[in-house]
């Protein structure tokens, strides 16, 4: 709106400017005047509307960038036509995790039919964020007139703010107690085990002798050392051993997005920082995310070298707003399950009943005074990197 008022001032100063100059000072300059402002702003709408059909913007950047360093976009305007064109005006945009001193471009073409610009962004907060184009106008040489563009917005691309993830001590309270829960299951195993083999029922049910290829940390040692050769237990041996961790990033839509990035990317990084902790410490477990296709997956961590590529898998996934992740066609009983959230509070219930165990739970929250509508332990990462509970 003030930008059409400051147009119609424009006009009207102009305006008086040659009435002035026609009847106060020199008429024939006047008459002059007076055709060219007639005539000029014609033609720069002449401009304006051919432009309209006949300008392109793509732009290009990387899918992920280290919290804390820039993103160069790179954005590329092509002109399809031989008239120059008069002014392109684009509007690009970043969401919340990146900074939002985002300076509109304004460029002309007259020979060139390709013009390329690059924004740089700063990644100011870990997790999922979007790039792209706001809006593209067509604009006059005077300033007078200016229309949107007819050719179509570019598709947003989704870009992953990498955060670091925090280094967290063997001596940390909440991984003693997952460890000691998935040793206690793992001895439970092998004592059923045992029984099974007393019985002289097939061993092949719970274990096989191992084959080259297996992995190492589904190789039973005592049972081993009794049979006196390698045995291997089977996928539904390990799974009943192996803890579960669970990320739920819950966004509420009444909350705005710059208030919600920063505890999400705190999440994050809990999650992270126990799953690197106990994959190097020799648990494996099975981590429960959500894709960027929007589905609930779980995928076995038994490699120190993976939680790396689950976290850019992550981090490519965008948060849907009132949608918690799916556990139904998990469920089974687990030796310990860890539920990463940002929010235990309200329909929170709905991740828990689909676990067994639901004695084996906690849930990692974001601070203190996370809101918790259960009766289940809660923990939380401290700013020394320490899981401490609340």
């Amino acid at each position: 709106m003030i930008k059409h008022i400051k147009s119609i001032v424009s006009v009207i100063a102009v305006a008086f400017l040659v009435y002035i100059f026609t009847f106060y000072i020199d008429g024939e300059m006047g008459i002059i005047l007076l055709a060219f402002v007639l005539f000029a702003p014609l033609v720069s709408l002449g401009f304006l509307l051919y432009a309209r059909k006949r300008v392109k913007v793509s732009f290009n950047c990387d899918a992920y960038v280290p919290k804390g360093g820039k993103l160069p976009v790179k954005v590329t305007v092509t002109k399809t036509g031989i008239f120059p064109l008069a002014i392109v005006e684009i509007v690009p945009y970043a969401s919340e995790i990146f900074g939002q001193d985002i300076k509109k471009r304004k460029l002309t073409m007259f020979n060139e039919t390709r013009r390329t610009f690059t924004i740089e962004l700063d990644a100011l907060i870990g997790g999922n964020g979007e790039v792209g184009i706001k809006e593209m106008y067509s604009c006059g040489f005077m300033g007078f007139f200016k229309l949107p563009l007819k050719t179509p917005l570019p598709q947003p691309i989704s870009i992953g703010v990498i955060p670091p993830v925090p280094e967290i001590k063997a001596s940390s309270q909440l991984f003693r107690s997952i460890a000691d829960v998935v040793l206690t299951s793992d001895e439970e195993e092998e004592n059923d085990t045992a029984m099974l083999l007393s019985a002289n029922t097939s061993p092949g049910y719970e274990h096989r002798e191992y084959e080259l290829g297996d992995p190492l940390k589904r190789i039973n040692w005592k049972l081993s050392s009794k049979k006196g050769k390698m045995m291997v237990r089977l996928d539904e041996a390990v799974a009943s051993v192996q803890p579960v961790v669970v990320l739920d990033l819950y966004r509420h839509s009444v909350f705005p997005v710059e208030n919600v990035v920063i505890g999400e990317e705190k999440l994050i990084r809990s999650v992270f920082g126990l799953l690197s902790l106990l994959v190097k410490q020799g648990i494996a477990c099975n981590f429960i995310y959500r894709t960027s296709s929007g589905e609930t997956v779980s995928e076995c961590v038994d490699n120190p070298d993976y939680p790396d590529q689950l976290l850019l898998k992550v981090l490519a996934a965008k948060v849907i707003p009132d949608k918690r992740v799916d556990l139904s066609h998990v469920g089974g009983s687990v030796c310990a399950c860890v539920i990463a959230t940002t929010d235990a509070a309200g329909d929170f219930g709905v991740i828990t009943r689909h676990v067994d165990s639901p004695d084996n739970i906690s849930i990692i929250g974001l601070s203190p005074t996370t809101p918790n509508g259960t009766s289940l332990p809660m923990w939380y990462l401290d700013e020394e990197n320490n899981f401490k509970s609340v």
